[in-house]
């Protein structure tokens, strides 16, 4: 099991989404966040508003899948969320070495579904 991580651009969302419900990836959980890379501060438009300032608005998805499904997670991932330009956002891949289910108590890959 992995928990696969990603931060996006707020725009990017919905692509995203599309392309994990269409590779069968539909257990998402999304936060809003702050945070930059290297640019630090470099001006971006959201939602037609110029920002500028260090902490720039980022999407956060978390996503815990099946080994079977890391692949595609992260392809899926990177078709919806890549511009071509500085800040598209990173991905990151974790071992989730424990996952329950509350509602029913499983365990490992059954409580991921």
């Amino acid at each position: 099991m992995k928990l696969i991580t990603a931060i996006i651009q707020p725009h990017r969302l919905e692509e995203v989404k599309k392309a994990l419900y269409e590779q069968d990836v539909n257990l998402i959980t999304v936060s809003e966040c702050l945070g930059h890379g290297r640019q630090k501060g470099v001006d971006e438009f959201y939602r037609g508003s110029k920002e500028t300032g260090n902490l720039l608005r980022k999407i956060r998805i978390d996503i815990a899948v099946n080994e079977d499904f890391v692949d595609r997670t992260i392809k899926a991932v990177i078709k919806g969320a890549r511009t071509g330009k500085i800040g598209d956002g990173k991905i990151f891949v974790v071992d989730l070495p424990r996952c329950i289910r509350i509602r029913t108590g499983d365990e490992g890959p059954l409580a991921i579904g």
